[in-house]
């Protein structure tokens, strides 16, 4: 024996390196031990060549590279002798993969042993291949292993099937080679051959569609007779798992049955009675009889059968819910969320105990619950199962709280019968889980308490009962000054007041310790804080008699930390005490929230995956678009897109006019105007501002006029919303003015002049659709181009619902006026202006990305492109 080997036996080996204490010692071993290995390979020894491989193959396993042994393999497969083949096979298996190109060298070998005359060496090598088996082999070894499908020994059969099963998944073409083969396997009477010709006629119909519907006409009725065999045989102890005879012959027929009897209701209507069999003679006791009863209902669920068989399988995954085992629970919660679909009565009857596992210790059981719930919910248990969910909320885990408080407003939202319900459940929410509660869930509240006029006594009476007890939560918190804010007075003299309530008394100092408390505690954050100034500010004129402790609070607001909060109280601070007179026109309450506006824009707040074409029904004035789409046009971080629309302004910041972030204006952010009024206006209640210049002459109150507003907005009261649309702005300015910091002149707006000529362009043309952009500029500002564009359709056909929207990098901002139609003519024209602001100018050219949406004949349509031929010196 060679001395190399004679003293490093596998087992020795193995035995050095579980004696190592550490690493490092460890590599060290095996460093040495490939070392010999190698040594031993090139004195080409074939004594030790198995030796070597079964060595390789342990360091294999260790994670240890072993590439330099892999031709020992193919010289092992290539012996005479069954022991070395054993080992050779084992290690090619083990040691190499189909991605091998050494795995090209061994094809000859297992054709070789494929028609080997010992039955032994033919199953090593049918063993490789339905391991190994690339492509490229399976084309070339496919008849032998067709041929040993009819081989005399039931083991070689039962190889030859499962390696068929692997080459028909590598080489779908081949499927209809092994159709007659695997037909003749179904009849077969032992069952781990049977197990596996299911098998393979399952993968068959999975990749065939020929394959499948010859096995529904020539095998349905054979299944399903072994099937009912199986069920109804005798006690046979090779078979037996828990009381059921062979149930993974089971599985596997069930399995085979339902993709037969999907879509097949010929098919479909022979297996209903074994099926009913199945499923009410099964034990579920073990979990051998519930995989067997869970396959089952699988079965009933994906083929063409009648309502009451699947009653019977909705019925059996109720007991699931009932049993111990969370895996057996999870499995049949998932199952319901898909038998939904096909009765969602029967499901319904389940509802008691569905809600029970929301209420389960284990988390993945108390969410999928959870999502099966909100499926469950409709108009007419909406109110019972709210009620139990809001039950459970205020006893849950921390950590559910989030997902269950989410789905409990998604649900109120959806299926709400009514205001006043909706309200009270919210409430209910905030006041147990408001920290747990998204920003959008309290922006639709208030949306919602704002539309219910005759609800504002009751809101804000419940708001302010329910914030004494949990002032902690601050959402609820938020919504209570707001509401306060706005309907104070309606609070103090219960206005308003609904059969249900209770009279409570409320002075007008109790209504200011509630927002005072709120924007002097520590923790709370600068939305919140932000909001009780607004509120405060309102408080000043709704109560007169205690406005110079709403004037001190305000006054200690000055030494905040925050720079917005500093200002803002400054800012206030002028209101109450030098503009009294115009104080009142200031803080009217808010005019009624838009919700289908709201409701638009939150849906643009969506993922990217949502786009504004997704709802084309939604009626879109003057080709306006309805959201922002976030990297319209995948222009990367460089890129905002600028959308005619107020729709893309922060929510919070509309609601209190207050800049959350930085004051810097970011590119592409300002806001297109809204239809009727200037936002400011709206939310501080001045008034509607008149596009007619002489009307804002006369009656325009500039609340913005600093100097240096347009480069700073941050400084003037304009950040109290978002910023306003710049015609609107310099309009407003032409008249009247009052200077709230008493400190600065108004800087009067000059009408825009055309600058020098531009030539037109053609910005975009397809088959249907051309874009011509015309060019002037405002005289002594050369950074700023107006452009109009124009939309040609070429079509003879008209399109409706037409949007266009641009993106450009952060070098340029983008302001978008509404279209002069949303609907585009057959032949016809429309236009458009936009404005575009060059930071960059003269280093720097324009550039914009753009997308077209429109319908023809119902159809979305959308085209997109970019634009690089503007004129030189824009």
């Amino acid at each position: 024996m060679n001395s190399i080997f004679s003293g490093t036996r596998l087992r020795d080996m193995i035995r050095s390196i579980r004696a190592c204490k550490t690493a490092a010692e460890e590599r060290g071993v095996v460093r040495k031990e490939c070392a010999d290995i190698r040594a031993s390979i090139n004195e080409n020894d074939p004594h030790d060549r198995h030796r070597n491989l079964a060595k390789l193959m342990f360091i294999h396993m260790l994670g240890y590279p072993t590439h330099f042994g892999q031709m020992e393999c193919l010289k092992l497969i290539a012996s005479p002798g069954f022991p070395e083949k054993r080992i050779g096979y084992l290690g090619l298996m083990l040691l190499l993969d189909e991605r091998q190109e050494v795995l090209m060298l061994v094809t000859n070998s297992l054709k070789q042993d494929l028609n080997h005359t010992n039955q032994y060496v033919v199953g090593l090598a049918l063993c490789a291949l339905g391991n190994i088996c690339s492509a490229e082999m399976a084309r070339d070894l496919a008849p032998e292993v067709e041929r040993l499908i009819q081989f005399r020994d039931p083991n070689i059969r039962k190889k030859a099937a499962l390696c068929s099963t692997r080459i028909v998944r590598k080489v779908p073409d081949l499927a209809e080679n092994f159709v007659n083969a695997a037909s003749s396997l179904l009849k077969e009477k032992h069952h781990g051959v049977l197990i596996t010709g299911v098998q393979l006629c399952y993968e068959l119909c999975t990749i065939s569609e020929e394959a499948l519907e010859y096995f529904r006409k020539k095998c349905t009725e054979g299944l399903i007779k072994t099937l009912r065999d199986i069920t109804n045989s005798a006690y046979q102890p090779e078979y037996d798992v828990a009381g059921i005879t062979d149930p993974f012959l089971h599985i596997r027929l069930l399995k085979l049955l339902r993709v037969l009897g999907h879509g097949d209701a010929d098919a479909s209507d022979l297996m209903t009675d074994i099926l009913a069999q199945v499923a009410t003679k099964t034990e579920s006791n073990k979990n051998a009889g519930n995989a067997v009863l869970y396959e089952c209902v699988e079965t009933i669920m994906a083929i063409e059968d009648t309502s009451s068989l699947r009653v019977l399988a909705i019925n059996i995954l109720g007991r699931f819910l009932s049993n111990r085992d969370n895996n057996i629970r999870y499995v049949a919660l998932n199952m319901l969320m898909k038998a939904i679909a096909f009765d969602d009565q029967a499901v319904q009857r389940h509802r008691v105990t569905i809600l029970e596992c929301v209420k389960d210790p284990d988390a993945s059981i108390r969410k999928r619950a959870l999502e099966l719930v909100s499926l469950l919910v409709n108009e007419n248990n909406v109110k019972q199962l709210t009620k139990e969910l809001i039950d459970y909320l205020e006893i849950s885990d921390e950590d559910f709280k989030e997902d269950l408080s989410a789905k409990i407003c998604s649900i109120v939202e959806k299926f709400s019968p009514e205001k006043i319900w909706y309200i009270d459940q919210m409430l209910k929410v905030l006041s147990e889980a408001g920290k747990f509660v998204k920003d959008d869930v309290w922006h639709a509240l208030i949306v919602v308490i704002s539309n219910a006029s005759e609800l504002h006594g009751y809101t804000v009476r419940a708001l302010y009962k329910a914030v004494l007890t949990y002032s902690e939560q601050e959402t609820l918190v938020r919504v209570a000054i707001w509401c306060i804010g706005e309907y104070g007075d309606l609070l103090v003299n219960n206005v308003g007041m609904l059969g249900i309530e209770d009279p409570i008394t409320v002075t007008e100092s109790d209504a200011v310790d509630v927002v005072e408390d709120a924007i002097t505690r520590h923790n709370s954050d600068m939305t919140t804080k932000a909001m009780a100034l607004v509120a405060l500010l309102k408080l000043s004129s709704r109560f007169p008699s205690i406005s110079e402790r709403i004037k001190d609070i305000i006054v200690k607001q000055k030494g905040s930390l925050l720079l917005e909060m500093q200002q803002r109280a400054i800012e206030f601070n002028s209101i109450v005490d030098r503009h009294k007179n115009i104080r009142s026109s200031l803080v009217e309450r808010m005019p009624v929230l838009d919700e289908a506006t709201f409701n638009v824009r939150r849906a643009g707040s969506l993922p990217a995956s949502v786009s504004t074409m997704a709802k084309p029904s939604v009626s879109i004035p003057n080709g306006v678009a309805a959201a922002p789409l976030v990297d319209l046009l995948d222009l990367g971080s460089d890129d905002i897109l600028a959308a005619p629309s107020s729709s893309g302004a922060d929510f919070l910041q509309d609601l209190l006019g207050v800049d959350l972030g930085s004051s810097e204006v970011q590119s592409g952010a300002t806001p297109g105007p809204k239809a009727g009024a200037d936002l400011l206006m709206d939310i501080l209640s001045i008034g509607t501002p008149s596009p007619s210049p002489a009307q804002n002459n006369t009656s325009s109150v500039d609340l913005l006029s600093t100097a240096g507003i347009n480069n700073n907005p941050s400084t003037a009261l304009d950040t109290l919303s978002s910023p306003a649309p710049p015609h609107i702005a310099t309009t407003a300015s032409a008249g009247g003015m009052f200077d709230l910091l008493d400190g600065l002149s108004p800087s009067p707006s000059k009408e825009a002049t055309n600058g020098p000529a531009y030539p037109p362009i053609v910005a975009y043309e397809s088959s249907t659709l051309k874009i011509e952009f015309t060019f002037s500029k405002p005289s002594g500002n050369l950074q700023e181009t107006n452009v109009q564009a124009t939309f040609i359709n070429l079509s003879p056909n008209t399109f409706t619902d037409f949007i266009f929207q641009a993106a450009v990098p952060k070098f340029l901002q983008l302001h978008l006026d509404p279209a002069s139609s949303n609907t585009l003519p057959a032949s016809g024209n429309i236009t458009q202006n936009l404005k575009v602001t060059n930071s960059q100018h003269g280093k720097k050219s324009l550039v914009m990305r753009m997308r077209i949406g429109y319908k023809v004949n119902g159809k979305d349509v959308l085209e997109e492109g970019q634009i690089n031929n503007f004129p030189r010196g824009l």
